[in-house]
């Protein structure tokens, strides 16, 4: 009998963006990448001058996103991105305020 393929897991990370982010429409830009790969989660500034972000969807998509997050768009400079684990459920992503 075939096997049914089991349904896609679902992985949240939370990212640390480091670098010129801030000013570089790197906030917009990662809202839109991560709609156009059906990434949930959310997006903001931090007062550190760093952008942080959470991201959840199948394990391709995140790992997308997390390569775009490495270079984000073309004014930024990024420097680093620290990546841990996360939970929660997201639906849809959000820019939020910054810190």
């Amino acid at each position: 009998m075939p096997q049914t393929p089991s349904p896609p897991q679902n992985v949240t990370l939370h990212l640390v963006i480091r670098g010129r982010v801030q000013g570089v429409f790197f906030r917009d830009s990662m809202r839109r990448e991560a709609q156009r790969l059906g990434v949930a989660g959310w997006v903001r500034n931090r007062s550190d001058g760093a952008v942080e972000a959470v991201v959840q969807g199948e394990a391709a998509a995140v790992d997308a996103i997390v390569r775009w997050s490495r270079h984000g768009p073309d004014l930024a400079r990024v420097e680093r991105v620290d990546i841990e684990p996360a939970g929660g459920v997201y639906s849809g992503f959000n820019k939020l305020p910054g810190q």
